[in-house]
């Protein structure tokens, strides 16, 4: 498997895109995934951001990474797509990643729906319109040949018997989903069990753990996690994650597990990246540089 980690790591520590380039080299860790913005900021220009404008040059992106030795696993391209502004603004912005990510030589973009469900609008509405959505989505997914996957994150995402709707949305081979492992437990669900129901379909992992005060306070009630402030290995998710492991070996996944965690600058991601490193080694699973 090919371990990755998501930018969102040096989000308060005010990293720059190539900053956490650097990070991932010193770590030598081949894979990373990022947010995409549409448009450009303050913050990002000055170098604050870990994340890339849609403005920015792609091919120019590409040879940066190259000197670092990086590629990407995925770009994050989630914009709720589960309430109207989904159609207005989701989706284009989900079509204009898929060039750039072409050009860049991305594999995976993330898309998902919103926390809660849309007001005004029940269950089955929101459902087709999601599917409008994700139509033109995966038709210029296949045009591109990169895989759209539908990360496990809001009100319907992290309802397995809802997400199942969605992936029926379309048969195609791009288009999959982003499995989170804390997303799923924050909701309230078995992330194991979740885990196994949807195996055949998993392209893109992120591997999150969660500190038991935050469990405390919000499981159940909550269906995501901006930023988990527990390494990976350190929180109440620990041993859920290492099942995890187990069923994606054993189903044969070969793919990306991106870390995902506040890394304070660099030392809780370190720490993340420590303990995927020897759970792999331990669970006999060859880390694909």
């Amino acid at each position: 498997m090919k371990i990755s980690f998501h930018t969102d790591a040096f989000n308060s520590a005010v990293f720059s895109f190539e900053k956490a380039l650097e990070w991932a080299q010193k770590n030598d860790v081949r894979y990373i995934e990022a947010g995409l913005i549409d448009g450009v900021s303050w913050i990002h220009g000055l170098g604050y951001f870990p994340h890339i404008s849609l403005a920015e040059d792609p091919l120019r992106v590409r040879e940066t990474m190259e000197r670092y030795g990086v590629r990407f696993s995925q770009l994050d391209a989630a914009y709720p797509l589960s309430g109207n502004e989904g159609l207005y603004y989701g989706v284009p912005y989900v079509l204009k990643s898929l060039p750039w990510a072409k050009l860049v030589d991305c594999p995976n973009i993330a898309t998902t729906d919103g926390l809660k469900k849309p007001e005004g609008m029940s269950e089955t509405e929101a459902l087709d319109l999601m599917k409008r959505a994700y139509g033109s989505i995966i038709e210029a997914a296949e045009r591109y040949r990169i895989t759209v996957n539908i990360e496990v994150h809001g009100y319907f995402t992290t309802n397995p018997d809802l997400l199942e709707k969605m992936l029926n949305f379309a048969n195609s081979p791009y288009f999959g989903l982003n499995f989170d492992t804390g997303n799923s437990f924050i909701a309230g669900q078995d992330p194991v069990a979740f885990c196994r129901r949807f195996l055949p379909r998993i392209k893109h992992v992120h591997v999150k753990d969660v500190s038991e005060s935050l469990a405390q306070a919000l499981r159940g009630k909550d269906t995501g996690i901006g930023i988990s402030h527990a390494a990976v290995g350190d929180g109440v998710n620990a041993e859920n994650i290492r099942t995890v492991l187990t069923l994606l070996r054993d189903s044969g996944y070969q793919g990306f597990l991106s870390i995902e965690c506040e890394g304070q600058g660099g030392p809780l991601i370190e720490r993340s990246l420590r303990w995927l490193r020897q759970t792999l080694a331990e669970l006999h699973i060859p880390e694909e540089k």
